[in-house]
Parts: structure tokens; C-alpha cells; sequence
């Protein structure tokens, strides 16, 4: 390290240790959306055409896998949170070879479940160290980059999946290629779920080259480690006071799990909690995973609905990168609030559109657009950067923990929930319904949210503290 960056830190370095951590989030989106274009030469494959409850685990052993890495994942606050991404990214290319040579079907389901545990894992810890590396002032924006990364993550297993697709149609006229070429385009769901084996490699080997979080160097006695790390981010003098800072809110933290639910915590654990969960209940990932079924049903062809979920993917990237640009300037709360107002919006007007029904496809591509345009800079990436922030470092890995366990038992619950409920009450109804459910953001948003926007993580405890 140069006197230079010693004095005033690396943007740069800043910047290139929250991308490659970031990688994890990739992983996310990639891992549990690549399963949708899979779904079709799977069921050939395994005949699962007339077992639905087969196909059902097939498509959501990653979210059972994912709620009980979710649970594991506290472990970040014993071994760190570097070596909890490092297991994270072993679990990842693990089920990505798995998954692409698995012969038998409860062999495949097992690779699955591991690759959830693996999102699982990274959905708490990707967040929790980027928001403690960032300086306070871009703290919003870069944990934000973490839900930018799913959203890519997603868009781009979208794409592979249709890569793979062609390349097996074009397979069908070509007579020479090899034995192992044939075996592969014959079931091209091995190359879709094997390709994850490229960019999990890729974040094993970034994570050997990231630093460890200054404020669990700190926590394991590591000062001098924690000195230099910050150093080379926001230079010397204010990493001297952010050691100091970490330093003194260490002494007054136990560190529990029970800390959590203890008066002082209290209400930040009900605000992780409500956000993990509303976030879910707003129905993003109902148009995610049934996003081709629903616009089907909505009076379009499969091919059509293909193209109308790679739709989706670009405006989630979209307006994602906007919240990561918006977040540290227009604040958590606002934008929380103006975005859920184009939720409940759009969730009544889908549901009008199917009440319609007849000749609305154009107009329904265009609300599902705009819901997942609201959702991208709110409920997406606010609940992530609220979850990183309001918790005290010995205690933060335990409530990150917590909050990514109950959102993702959240997402589990409504994708098994929707078939049904959509039966019970159609599609009209079950929009309706979301729509009821995203209005409680209102008035949690206007009277128990607090703006943390410009705040030191240190700054941000003491408030706890000082109005329990």
C-alpha cells in the first residue's frame, strides 16, 4: 500500500472487492432462475409429465436448499464472513457439476438442495460484508450492487437458457458431432444447470483475493488488519476513527442470539423481519417463477411468454442499477415509499387486466413490467440494505441470519402457495389480494422506519441504544 492511498484510500479497490464479492449474488439469481428453461427436457428426461408432485420438488428443492443455508448461515460471526463465501462458493460448483451429470432424479434433487444452501448462505453474507466495507455515504448504493447482481444473474440464465436451447436445434441437423456431444444436446438441461460451473468458479477464486471484513478483524482482535483494510478504502485518518468507532461499540455487544428479541433490539428485528417478509408478499417471485404460466393464461403463446420473461429480466436489471444510483440520495424510507406505491398500483391493475379477460396481452406485459419496475428499486434491494445496516457487528451475522430465513421461508411459502390460491380465487383475486398485502409497507414505512441514509453502522447502534 502507497503512502498515497494510506492517506486518502482506493476508490478503486473500493469498488473492484464489492464486485468480485458481488459475484455471490450472481450465483443467486443465476441458481434459481436457470431452472425454468430446464424445466421441459426435464420432465422428458424423468418422465415427470404426469407426477407433479416430482416436478414440484424438482423446481423448488433450491428454495427448501436455501432456507436452511439461510438458517446456517450465522456461522459468518464465528469463522468470518470471507470464509462463509468461500464454503458458499464450493457449495455452488458442487451442484452445478451435480446437477448437469446426475443419472438418477433424487441424485439431481440432492445437488439442487446444496446449491440452495449455498444461496442460502451468500443471500445473508454478500450483503453483510459489502455493507461492512462501504464508507457511509455510498453504503446504499453498494449493497445495492448485491441485488443488481441477482437481477443480472437472473436476466442472464434467461439468456443462457436460450443459448443452449438453439444450440440443440441446430444439433438436430448436424450428423457428425461426437457421442458425448450427442448425449448432452439430447439433454440440454446438462449444459443450462452445468454452465453455473463458470461463474462459481470464478467467485472462488475472487474470494481468495478480498480482504477480510475490518469489522470482524476487529471483533477477533485484529486491529492492525482492520487499520490497513479500511486504510486502502477510505484512508488513514478515517480509518483510524472507524477502528476506534467498531472498537468501542464491540465492547457494549454480547452477541447472542436472545440480544435480538431483547428490548434494545427489538424493533429493529420486527423491521428486518417485516421487510423480508412483505417484500415476498408483494408476489415478485410468483411472476418470476410462473411468470411464463401466467402470461399464458393471460391469452399469450409459450413462445411469446418466452420473450415476455426475458422482458422482465431487462427491467429488473434496469431499474435495480437506478435504486443502487438513487438509494444514498433519495434515502431508504422515500424510495421505499414512492416504489410501493407503483406496487399496489400495478398488483390492481394486473388483477383488472385478468377480470377483463379477453384481448389485454400487450397491457398485461406492460403492468407486470411496471410492478417489477417498482419492486427493482424498492421492496428489491431496501430490505437487503435495512437488514446490513441496522444491527450491531457481533449480532449483525445472527439478524442477517434471521431475516434471509424468513425471507426465503417467505418465497417458499407463496410459490407453493399460488397454484392454489389462483385456483380458489383466479387470477384476478390472487393479484388483489398481493395488492392488500403491499399496503401495510404504508404506514410501516411512515411510522416505524427509520432513515439511515448518510449513517455510520456505529451511528446507526448508538440510535438503538439511545431510543429503546
Amino acid at each position: 500500500m502507497t503512502a498515497k492511498t494510506r492517506e486518502k484510500g482506493s476508490l478503486f479497490y473500493f469498488v473492484l472487492i464489492c464486485v468480485m464479492t458481488s459475484f455471490g449474488g450472481f450465483l443467486f439469481g443465476f441458481d434459481t432462475a436457470v431452472i425454468s428453461g430446464a424445466i421441459s427436457p426435464l420432465s422428458d428426461h424423468f418422465d415427470l409429465e404426469n407426477q407433479p408432485v416430482l416436478l414440484g420438488w424438482v423446481v423448488s428443492s433450491v428454495l427448501l436448499g436455501s432456507v436452511i443455508g439461510a438458517a446456517c448461515s450465522g456461522v459468518a460471526d464465528y469463522i468470518g464472513r470471507k470464509k462463509t463465501l468461500i464454503f458458499a462458493a464450493v457449495l455452488f460448483t458442487i451442484s452445478a457439476l451435480g446437477s448437469a451429470i446426475a443419472e438418477a432424479l433424487w441424485v439431481f434433487i440432492l445437488f439442487r438442495l446444496i446449491g440452495g444452501l449455498g444461496v442460502g448462505i451468500a443471500a445473508m453474507v454478500v450483503p453483510l460484508y459489502i455493507s461492512e466495507v462501504s464508507p457511509a455515504n455510498i453504503r446504499g448504493r453498494m449493497v445495492a450492487m448485491y441485488q443488481l447482481s441477482i437481477t443480472f444473474g437472473v436476466l442472464i440464465a434467461y439468456f443462457s437458457n436460450d443459448f443452449f436451447r438453439s444450440i440443440a436445434e441446430d444439433f438436430m441437423v448436424n450428423e457428425n458431432s461426437s457421442i458425448l456431444t450427442a448425449r448432452f444436446m439430447e439433454d440440454v438441461w446438462r449444459l443450462m444447470l452445468g454452465s453455473e460451473l463458470i461463474p462459481a468458479a470464478a467467485f472462488l477464486i475472487f474470494l481468495f483475493l478480498v480482504p477480510l471484513s475490518p469489522r470482524y478483524a476487529v471483533s477477533i482482535g485484529q486491529k492492525k488488519k482492520a487499520l490497513a483494510i479500511l486504510s486502502r478504502i477510505n484512508g488513514y485518518e478515517i480509518a483510524t476513527k472507524e477502528v476506534q468507532e467498531i472498537n468501542e461499540s464491540l465492547k457494549l455487544e454480547k452477541g447472542t442470539f436472545s440480544q435480538l428479541f431483547q428490548v434494545e433490539l427489538r424493533k429493529p428485528t420486527f423491521i428486518a423481519l417485516f421487510l423480508a417478509v412483505i417484500s415476498q408478499l408483494s408476489g415478485i417471485d410468483i411472476i418470476l417463477h410462473y411468470g411464463p404460466l401466467i402470461l399464458e393464461r393471460g391469452g399469450l403463446s409459450f413462445g411469446e411468454s418466452l420473450d415476455g420473461q426475458i422482458i422482465f429480466g431487462m427491467v429488473l436489471v434496469v431499474f435495480t442499477t437506478i435504486a443502487m444510483w438513487q438509494v444514498d440520495r433519495i434515502g431508504r424510507r422515500k424510495l421505499l415509499f414512492i416504489g410501493n406505491v407503483g406496487v399496489v398500483v400495478s398488483l390492481l391493475v394486473i388483477g383488472f387486466l385478468f377480470h377483463l379477460n379477453q384481448n389485454v396481452e400487450i397491457l398485461l406485459i406492460i403492468a407486470i413490467s411496471f410492478f417489477i419496475a417498482s419492486f427493482s428499486f424498492s421492496l428489491g434491494p431496501i430490505p437487503w440494505i435495512i437488514m446490513s445496516e441496522i444491527f450491531p457487528t457481533k449480532i449483525r451475522g445472527r439478524a442477517m441470519a434471521l431475516g434471509t430465513l424468513a425471507l426465503f421461508g417467505s418465497n417458499w411459502f407463496v410459490a407453493q402457495m399460488f397454484p392454489w390460491v389462483s385456483q380458489v380465487l383466479g387470477e384476478n383475486g390472487t393479484f388483489w389480494l398481493l395488492a392488500c398485502f403491499s399496503t401495510l409497507t404504508f404506514p410501516f414505512v411512515m411510522k416505524v422506519l427509520p432513515e439511515t441514509k448518510g449513517k455510520t453502522l456505529e451511528e446507526i447502534e448508538s440510535h438503538w441504544r439511545n431510543h429503546d
